[in-house]
C-alpha cells in the first residue's frame, strides 16, 4: 500500500511528488476544511466556550477525496505549513480521518527541498494539542469579539460595519498618529551653513555647531543674520582633525515583519503582496532542468535563527565569490527578541548557490526581486563588517565653531552585497578634502536657511508593521491581514503610500477607545498575545484565558448596548445657501461619507454630492492636499468629491483640468496596474485597471490581493450577495470560490 500526504497548496503537491516518489499519494486540503459557522456565533459561551466547527462551504468535495485515498492509505502524515493555523487543518482533518489514530501523523516542512523533505518524513509527531488549542482560542476570541462588537456598532454608528479584536487596534495606532499631526504646532529654527575650500579640492560644507561654546539656538531671522552679518570677512581655520575607524555589522536575516518592511522600502510591495509573493517561493517553482524547486525557507517567522549548515554553505560561497577577508573569523549568530516563538529559521535561500540570476528565468519580475533581496540579505548577514573612516574637522571663526563630517569606506564587507533602507532619509554626508590642523580656509560662502520642525510622519506599511511589533499587535502570520482589513473597511486610506484615517476610522476608534478601554489598549493587545504564546507552550489553559477576557468583554458590551445613543460626526455649518429654499446648506455624514443638505430638513430635503473645489460661492472646507504631483503640470493633487465618488485633481484646476482615479491598494492581474474604484452612471459601484482604455480588466467585486490557488491568478473577488459571501476568482473560466471571513468574525 502506498502512504497518503496531505499538504496546503496544490503547487506544493508538485514539488513534494518529485522528491516522496511512486509511494507516496499527494493532496491538497486548499487551505482549512472546516471553520466556525457563518451565520451564527459558533460558539457556546456557557459551556466552556465549545465551539462548532463545519464543513467550510466548497470544501465537502474535497473532504471526500482526502477520505476516499486515506481508506486506501498504510498511513497518512499531514503537512500543511508548519504554524498555529497549519496545526489546526491538521487537526480538522484528522477527526474527520476517524481521529488521531495509530496511522495518522503530522510532518512539518520548514524548507521544501529533497533533503528537508526526506529528513521531516522520517520524524513524524502526533498533532500538538498545545499549537491547535492556541489556534482555537484565537480563532474563538476573535468571533466573539467580531460577531458581538459589530452589531453594536451597526445600531451606534452604521450598517455594515465590522470591528476586530487586533485590528481595532492596529487602526489606533493610525488614528492616534492622525492626531499627532493635527495637534503639531511647527517650530520655526535656523541653521547657518559656511561653504569652505581647502588648498586642494573639493568645495565642502560645515554647519554652524557652536557659539561661545554653547550649542546654537536661533529662532528668528534677524538673529541668523546677525550671525552671518558678524561673519563677515572673518577667518575659518581648521582647529581639530578627528579620524575615528568604525566598523558597521550587517543586519540579521530577513524574519516576516522585515521582510514586510524592507519590501514596502525597497520594492514597494503592500504586506500581502509581499507574502503572497515569498508563499510561491517558499512552495516551489518550476526551474530549467531541475522541475519545481523550493526555493526559501518558511516565510512566518520571528526568529533570526539560522541552521549551522546554510552558515557553512554561505562561508564557502562568500569565501569562492568575495574572498576569504569576507568571511568573519566566527559565524555571526543573532539573537531573537524574548517575544519569538523560535519554531522556525530565519527567512533564506534553500541554496545560496542558487543565486538570483542563475535562476531568474524561471521566475516572474516580481518573484525574482524578492528572491534576490531574501538572497542578498542573508548573504550579507553572513559576511563581515565594513569598516569605515569616519572624520570629524572642527573650524573655528571667532567665537563661531562649524562642524564638517565625513566618511570614507576602507573595507566594503558585507556592504559589497546589501545595505538596509532607512524609514526616514538620512542627510547625507559630504566628501571632504584633505586638511591639516591650523590650515586657513577660504570662504566661498555663508548663508541662512530656514527650517521647521516636522510632525510625526504618517505610517507606511513598513513603519506600521515595524510598530505592531515592537507593541506586540500581531503575529508574522496576521500583518498583512490587519493592513489589509482595515483599508477594506474604508476606516483608512492609503495615498502615496501612506496611510490615514477616515473620518469613518475615526468615529469608529473613539466609540471603541470609550467603551472598551481595555480591548482598544494596546498594552493589553500585546498581553494577549503573550497568552496565546503560553497556550501553545502547554502553560496556560485556552479556557481560562477566553473566559478571563470574555466576562468583562461581555459586561461593557450589554452596558454600551442599552445606555449609548447613536454616534456620528457633528454637521458643518456652510455659508452657502439652499437654492430651492435659501435656507444654510450644512455638511452632513451619512452611509458614503460627507454630503451637502438643506438645514431645513424635513421640510426641504434638497441634498448634492460634497464638492472641494470649483463652482460659486463659499466652499465649505479646504481641499485635501496629498503628495503625489500632478503628471502635467507638476502642481500637488487634491481629493476631491463628484457623483461618482472620490477623486485626485490638480490644485491648479481651472489652469490644469488633470484628474486621476484613487487606487485600493490592490494591483491589476493582467497588466500589474492600479486597480481603482469608480461608479457607474447609475451609482453602481466597480473595480477597473487605472490603465483604461489599455487594459480592459473589470470587476463588480471588491478585488482582495490574494492568489487564487486554481489557476494562480493574484487577485480574488468579495462577493457579497443575500445568498452568499464568498471570495471567488475574477479571471474568467477559473470558478474557484472559497468561504469569504465574515464580519462577524475571523480576521484579526
Amino acid at each position: 500500500m502506498k502512504s497518503l500526504l496531505i499538504v496546503e497548496s496544490p503547487a506544493k503537491v508538485r514539488t513534494l511528488s518529485k522528491f516522496l516518489g511512486k509511494g507516496f499519494i499527494i493532496k491538497a486540503s486548499i487551505g482549512h476544511v472546516k471553520d466556525l459557522p457563518k451565520k451564527e456565533l459558533g460558539v457556546d459561551v456557557d459551556n466552556k466556550f465549545t465551539p462548532t466547527y463545519v464543513t467550510i462551504e466548497g470544501k465537502e468535495k474535497v473532504l471526500r477525496e482526502l477520505k476516499k485515498e486515506a481508506k486506501k492509505a498504510d498511513k497518512v502524515f499531514l503537512g500543511p505549513d508548519p504554524d498555529r493555523e497549519g496545526e489546526a487543518i491538521a487537526w480538522h482533518i484528522a477527526e474527520e480521518l476517524g481521529g488521531n489514530s495509530d496511522t495518522v501523523f503530522r510532518v512539518e516542512f520548514n524548507e521544501i527541498t529533497e533533503k528537508a523533505v526526506t529528513e521531516a518524513m522520517k520524524k513524524p509527531r502526533k498533532i500538538n494539542k498545545s499549537l491547535f488549542d492556541a489556534q482555537q482560542a484565537r480563532r474563538v476570541l476573535d468571533r466573539l469579539v467580531g460577531y458581538k462588537l459589530s452589531p453594536l456598532l451597526w445600531r451606534k454608528v452604521r450598517r455594515g460595519l465590522s470591528a476586530g479584536r487586533v485590528q481595532s487596534v492596529a487602526l489606533r495606532l493610525v488614528v492616534d498618529r492622525e492626531r499627532e499631526i493635527e495637534a503639531f504646532e511647527p517650530v520655526e529654527y535656523w541653521s547657518v551653513n559656511a561653504g569652505l575650500e581647502g588648498k586642494t579640492p573639493p568645495l565642502f560644507k560645515a554647519k554652524l555647531f557652536r557659539i561661545d561654546g554653547q550649542k546654537i539656538n536661533i529662532h528668528h531671522e534677524t538673529d541668523a543674520a546677525g550671525i552671518v552679518k558678524d561673519l563677515d570677512n572673518r577667518l575659518f581655520t581648521v582647529t581639530k582633525i578627528e579620524k575615528k575607524k568604525r566598523r558597521r555589522s550587517p543586519a540579521p536575516p530577513f524574519i516576516t515583519s522585515t521582510l514586510q518592511q524592507e519590501a514596502s522600502r525597497k520594492l514597494r510591495h503592500t504586506a500581502n503582496k509581499t507574502m503572497r509573493i515569498a508563499q510561491q517561493l517558499y512552495e516551489g517553482l518550476e526551474l530549467d532542468g531541475e522541475g519545481s524547486v523550493g526555493l526559501i525557507t518558511y516565510m512566518r517567522t520571528d526568529s533570526v535563527r539560522v541552521a549551522s549548515e546554510a552558515r557553512q554553505e554561505a562561508g564557502k560561497f562568500i569565501t569562492k565569490e568575495f574572498g576569504k577577508d569576507h568571511v568573519p573569523a566566527k559565524s555571526p549568530v543573532y539573537k531573537s527578541k524574548k517575544s519569538a516563538q523560535d519554531a522556525h529559521e530565519a527567512i533564506r535561500p534553500t541554496s545560496v548557490f542558487k543565486t538570483p540570476d542563475s535562476i531568474r528565468a524561471g521566475l516572474s519580475q516580481e518573484q525574482y526581486q524578492l528572491y534576490k533581496l531574501i538572497w542578498n540579505r542573508f548573504l550579507a548577514s553572513q559576511m563581515s563588517p565594513a569598516i569605515f573612516d569616519q572624520t570629524s574637522i572642527d573650524i573655528e571663526a571667532g567665537k563661531y565653531l562649524f562642524r564638517a563630517t565625513g566618511t570614507v569606506i576602507k573595507f566594503q564587507g558585507f556592504m559589497a552585497v546589501y545595505t538596509e533602507s532607512a524609514d526616514e532619509a538620512a542627510e547625507e554626508e559630504g566628501i571632504l578634502p584633505v586638511l591639516s590642523e591650523g590650515d586657513a580656509l577660504k570662504t566661498i560662502e555663508v548663508l541662512p536657511k530656514q527650517h521647521f520642525t516636522q510632525p510625526p510622519p504618517r505610517y507606511t506599511e513598513a513603519t506600521l508593521v515595524r510598530d505592531m511589533e515592537a507593541k506586540g499587535i500581531g503575529r508574522p502570520s496576521t500583518y498583512a491581514t490587519i493592513l489589509s482589513r482595515i483599508q477594506e473597511r474604508k476606516y483608512t486610506e492609503k495615498t502615496e503610500g501612506r496611510f490615514s484615517a477616515t473620518e469613518l476610522g475615526v468615529v469608529v476608534t473613539d466609540l471603541l477607545v470609550g467603551r472598551f478601554p481595555e480591548l482598544m489598549d494596546v498594552g493589553f493587545t500585546a498581553k494577549m498575545e503573550d497568552n496565546l504564546d503560553k497556550i501553545e507552550e502547554g502553560v496556560s489553559d485556552w479556557v481560562k484565558v477566553v473566559k478571563d477576557f470574555y466576562t468583562p468583554f461581555d459586561r461593557e458590551l450589554n452596558e454600551a448596548l442599552e445606555s449609548m445613543g447613536r454616534v456620528k460626526p457633528k454637521d458643518i455649518p456652510t455659508e452657502e445657501k439652499c437654492e430651492k429654499c435659501g435656507q444654510p446648506m450644512v455638511i452632513k455624514w451619512g452611509r458614503h461619507g460627507r454630503f451637502m443638505a438643506c438645514s431645513g430638513f424635513p421640510e426641504c430635503k434638497n441634498t448634492r454630492p460634497l464638492q472641494t473645489g470649483g463652482g460659486d460661492g463659499a466652499q465649505p472646507s479646504e481641499p485635501q492636499v496629498t503628495d503625489e504631483k500632478c503628471e502635467k503640470c507638476g502642481s500637488p493633487m487634491v481629493f476631491k468629491a463628484g457623483r461618482f465618488g472620490k477623486f485626485l485633481a490638480c490644485s491648479n484646476y481651472p489652469e490644469c483640468k488633470t484628474t486621476k482615479a484613487i487606487g485600493i491598494g490592490v494591483k491589476c492581474p493582467e497588466d500589474g496596474g492600479d486597480l481603482v474604484e469608480r461608479r457607474t452612471k447609475k451609482g453602481k459601484i466597480f473595480f477597473s485597471c487605472s490603465n483604461y482604455p489599455k487594459c480592459k480588466f473589470a470587476s463588480w467585486y471588491r478585488p482582495v490581493a490574494k492568489s487564487c490557488p486554481d489557476c494562480g491568478s493574484g487577485v480574488l473577488g468579495e462577493k457579497r450577495t443575500k445568498k452568499e459571501e464568498a471570495l471567488v476568482c475574477v479571471k474568467k473560466g477559473c470558478g474557484y470560490k472559497e468561504e469569504l471571513q465574515s464580519v462577524n468574525g475571523t480576521a484579526e
